[in-house]
């Protein structure tokens, strides 16, 4: 079990950031919280994304605020038609004038403010490079516990409440601090398969599917067997706050259930073969179904003659084949939007 538990050691560590860019993300993401803060009209800065709820994986490109203004100095914001762009580019010059890197007033570090659907697109590297580092500023007023954000392309004010999500992921890594560790895990398995899986939808599965208090290995197959059960049942991955819906309007729930399906299937050879004590075979799965950072196992003992002893023959699994009930999959229309 040792050599199980060090693998997964070494493989959270190759997905976790290191503390220096947590730090640098933070600094970055308080300099919205401070200069914004300050402004007569905003009542307060909430800080939220993966960042806030510890669920970031290596590296870290974004973070997010939310920038509260008080409804009384904007009284026509929150109702339908031209508010919900006015509020966008309000937000982008507040942080033109206080943070822009010509003449921001208060910190010289954003070199391009961009309005999009729901937030400002605040770019603190090059905009033109690979993968600049951004912050969200979201403007929102906060109404019946949630908060009201414009969508520019509809013109409308729609409610959410992403406080809800930090809550629940808080609660849940409570009861074993294992989780947001292995949230970050499952992110890194959505980056690295052939179809678009935004990581909060790993991040929801997770919330619904991950049991608390057993051991990694174990933990990871149940997930993976619940979460593939739950996909190919065509149940859309929602906000656990119940009020934007779905995550991911494009979302391939085909293709994410048979590559649920297929990890479901390697986590569950890979728990057997550690069952039987057979540590090499455990770690080839689970390096299967992470990939790149999870370490492959060492080589073989050798046999009595001198020769590494051959991998024991693999009878072909049928793609999809799984003790676990499923229905026929499913497509279903969905929206996208902001849960961050």
């Amino acid at each position: 079990m040792s050599g199980i538990n060090d693998a997964f050691d070494d493989y959270q560590k190759h997905v976790n950031a290191d503390d220096p860019q947590v730090v640098e993300a933070r600094r970055r993401r308080d300099l919205f919280t401070d200069s914004l803060g300050g402004c007569d009209d905003v009542d307060e800065v909430v800080s939220s994304g993966s960042l806030r709820r510890g669920t970031h994986r290596d590296p870290i490109h974004d973070v997010d605020t939310i920038v509260v203004f008080d409804g009384a100095e904007h009284p026509t914001w929150g109702t339908p038609g031209e508010s919900a762009g006015e509020a966008l580019d309000h937000t982008r010059a507040l942080v033109n004038k206080l943070l822009g890197a010509t003449n921001g007033t208060f910190a010289q570090e954003v070199r391009l403010a961009s309005p999009r659907n729901h937030a400002v697109k605040c770019f603190l590297d090059d905009p033109d490079a690979d993968e600049p580092f951004t912050v969200d500023a979201m403007p929102a007023l906060r109404r019946e516990g949630m908060f009201l954000v414009p969508e520019k392309l509809s013109e409308k004010w729609i409610y959410t409440d992403p406080e809800e999500l930090i809550e629940q992921v808080a609660k849940k890594h409570a009861e074993w601090n294992r989780f947001a560790g292995l949230v970050r895990m499952l992110k890194d398995w959505a980056h690295k398969q052939d179809i678009d899986i935004k990581s909060l939808v790993m991040e929801i599965l997770a919330l619904d599917h991950m049991p608390s208090g057993n051991n990694r290995p174990t933990a990871l197959k149940e997930f993976f067997v619940k979460a593939a059960y739950r996909v190919e049942s065509a149940t859309a991955i929602e906000d656990p706050a119940g009020v934007c819906g779905a995550i991911q309007a494009d979302l391939d729930m085909i293709g994410l259930g048979e590559r649920l399906r297929s990890s479901a299937i390697l986590a569950s050879e890979a728990i057997t073969a550690q069952a039987n004590n057979d540590i090499h075979k455990a770690l080839t799965k689970w390096h299967e179904i992470f990939g790149e950072g999870f370490p492959p196992p060492p080589p073989p003992p050798p046999s009595k003659s001198g020769t590494p002893n051959p991998s024991p023959a693999v009878v072909p699994l049928v793609p999809g084949a799984d003790p676990t009930p499923t229905t026929e999959p499913r497509r279903r229309p969905v929206k996208d939007t902001p849960q961050g």
